[in-house]
């Protein structure tokens, strides 16, 4: 008996293609054949994904400007149509779409074609792809109990089973959070998504520099900075005396995340989750110019549960920020507890859970 094919429609940021990977993996453990559909900005988030083969299609993202609109709309056909032949030669059992403009080409294939489709919103808030598709989707699954801009007639088949992450956060989690003794070493890791962050480069290190010297000499930190901004912070830091690692990636994030006592971030879905598995206390930034808000809504995965304190961009700055970290850092009691609060809020079995609701539906 051959194995079933599923097609896994993602594309656009790591953010949406993290947990495509991570649900990937779990279905491939279950004996499927996993093809991922995406474009060629997608593929450039996709090395190392868990797939066979990795199908481009032409896809577009649709703007109000009918200068741009007509030529991305025939893009997107031209996508559809891709998408269809191909489905003539895989034949698959299921469409998963995960979100971003590469998905929507095979989603709408996958409709024409009467093939069952699963699809996945990260965010506290769905996405344009994912809301212009529910309607025809079997499975609403959901990264957060929060899910704005769901449509009233498909909340039946809205299921929340969490973020699926990757095999090294997931590690994490089995490590206790790290003890700080007094007066000893405070691990601070700070990243601002695939990209960095502009604004965490230019505030997060001159707010460390405000910090007592006495506290400064006991940091340890990790900052994930832009390329062009690396020669400046490490410069703030050395003048401040604070033992720095600053770079504009990071690979061993597992690794970083388990060491780490207290995390700076952005407020993605995917930076949220890995909180919460790993186990980790945070100061949040949402991502002011994010779609309908969506990170706000996200960081209350966090800030609910008093495990993350909330900064808007406005208020982010050094004055501030320094204020709150010298709270948080005088207080490793008050971390590990907010730690814990973290903890209690993952849903460690995303994967599992979104492969079950999978199998459910396919054909």
């Amino acid at each position: 008996m051959s194995k079933k094919v599923v097609v896994i429609a993602a594309g656009g940021t790591g953010g949406h293609l993290f947990p495509a990977a991570a649900f990937a993996e779990e279905m491939f453990r279950r004996g499927w054949r996993i093809v991922l559909m995406t474009d060629v900005r997608g593929r450039r988030y996709a090395e190392g994904f868990p797939a066979e083969r990795i199908e481009d299609v032409p896809a577009a993202s649709l703007s109000a400007n009918p200068i741009t609109a007509v030529p991305a709309l025939f893009k997107i056909a031209r996508g559809i149509d891709a998408a269809k032949k191909r489905f003539t030669d895989l034949k698959p059992s299921l469409v998963a779409g995960f979100g971003g403009y590469p998905s929507f080409p095979a989603l709408v294939a996958a409709r024409a074609q009467h093939i069952p489709i699963l699809i996945h919103e990260q965010n506290s808030v769905l996405g344009r792809v994912n809301r212009s598709m529910a309607g025809s989707a079997a499975i609403v699954a959901c990264g957060f109990e929060r899910l704005d801009r769901l449509p009233a007639k498909v909340a039946s088949r809205k299921h929340v089973v969490g973020n699926p992450v990757r095999s090294p956060i997931l590690a994490v989690r089995e490590r206790p959070y790290p003890e700080a003794v007094a007066g000893g070493r405070l691990n601070l890791l700070i990243i601002g998504g695939s990209q960095g962050a502009r604004l965490f480069g230019e505030v997060i290190p001159a707010a460390i520099a405000m910090l007592p010297p006495a506290l400064r000499a006991r940091l340890d930190v990790v900052h994930q900075v832009r390329e062009e901004q690396v020669a400046q912070a490490r410069s703030v830091y050395q003048k401040a005396k604070v033992a720095a690692e600053v770079a504009p990636f990071f690979t061993d994030m597992g690794q970083r995340l388990g060491a780490a006592h207290l995390v700076i971030s952005r407020a993605g879905a995917s930076s949220v989750t890995e909180l919460q598995v790993a186990g980790r206390p945070a100061i949040l930034v949402p991502f002011a110019a994010a779609a309908d808000d969506h990170q706000t809504a996200n960081a209350e995965g966090l800030t609910s549960v008093g495990a993350a304190d909330l900064f808007t961009e406005e208020e982010f700055e050094p004055g501030a920020l320094a204020a709150n970290l010298e709270r948080r850092l005088a207080d490793p009691h008050g971390l590990a507890v907010r730690a814990a609060a973290a903890r209690a809020a993952a849903k460690p079995e995303a994967a599992k859970t979104l492969a079950d609701l999978a199998e459910s539906v396919a054909v």
